[in-house]
């Protein structure tokens, strides 16, 4: 499964955060690409797990728990057609 993870960051800390997504390894889900962007969000990252709970946990256990994150919006891909 694939998803991709809106993440906003305190001020001052989007550097710190950015080092602390790039070391993300969970066991069953993994970052697979990231990039800073403009607008409300700070950073959006590719995720790819084998089930939906195992993205859940890399987003709750390891994402959101980093120093300066404050809030991930997690967007679940769908086949459409």
């Amino acid at each position: 499964m694939k998803a991709y993870v809106l993440i906003e960051s305190s001020a001052g800390k989007t550097k710190g955060v950015k080092k602390a997504l790039a070391k993300i390894k969970g066991a069953r889900a993994t970052v697979e690409a990231m990039d800073a962007v403009t607008g409300p969000y700070d950073f959006i990252a590719v995720v790819d797990g084998a089930t939906l709970d195992a993205i859940g946990n890399l987003v709750t256990e390891f994402i959101g728990t980093i120093d300066g994150v404050t809030r991930t919006t997690t967007c679940v891909a769908v086949a459409i057609g």
